[in-house]
């Protein structure tokens, strides 16, 4: 019950927070705020006042948009961990997020090498057809 009242108050939220109409409000308080500082003459309690308001904004905003970044996230990699499970992908993809940085990097590297393995078997038999090609081209502007 929480964590859905939770979850369903941080994407009111985090939508809120995205739009350009908040932007222009809070963009607004700022202008107002320091064309008051003259009337309270930049007083101490002047700047307190945005300084507190700011801080305790940033403050709940960075748990709000962790959280969301974090469903998301979750969200994203069930996503494609089904992609992977219902295809011709290696089912051992499944779940590498949960590895350190480095096994991670291993992973990536280790991808990135049969890609380009791939490239060059693909630029070989490209190749080779070409030849192959040219010499049939070849055989029939002789004859």
């Amino acid at each position: 019950m929480i964590e859905r009242t939770f979850t369903r108050i941080a994407n009111q939220v985090a939508h809120l927070a995205g739009l350009p109409v908040t932007f222009a409000c809070c963009c607004l308080i700022v202008l107002v705020w320091a064309m008051s500082g003259p009337v309270f003459g930049f007083s101490d309690t002047w700047q307190l006042i945005i300084n507190t308001g700011t801080t305790i904004v940033t403050f709940l905003m960075v748990f709000l948009i962790q959280n969301t970044q974090n469903r998301d996230g979750a969200a994203m990699q069930a996503k494609l961990d089904e992609l992977i499970r219902v295809s011709k992908g290696h089912n051992h993809f499944i779940g590498i997020e949960h590895l350190t940085e480095s096994e991670v990097e291993d992973i990536r590297r280790t991808c990135e090498n049969a890609v380009k393995r791939h490239e060059k078997q693909v630029a070989k038999e490209t190749a080779h057809e070409v030849l192959k090609e040219e010499g049939g081209s070849r055989k029939r502007t002789r004859a």
